[in-house]
């Protein structure tokens, strides 16, 4: 029950499995950069609205 693979199939087959294994390390370290909570009562996505209206305003006002 010899099977016969062509050289192509064989290197499709390596690439599929670096594939795999990169994925694989992609996953952990996505997992391990958890953002660090700060003991305030104002959300993170609130913050950030913030500071991009602050940026703004500071840009029109130089423009003036």
């Amino acid at each position: 029950m010899k099977e016969q693979y062509s050289i192509n199939e064989i290197l499709n087959a390596i690439d599929d499995l670096q594939d795999l294994k990169k994925e694989r390390k992609i996953d952990p370290i996505i997992l391990d950069k958890t953002i660090p909570k700060k003991k305030s009562d104002i959300p993170t996505n609130t913050l950030k609205l913030i500071e991009e209206a602050e940026k703004t305003i500071r840009s029109k006002l130089r423009s003036e």
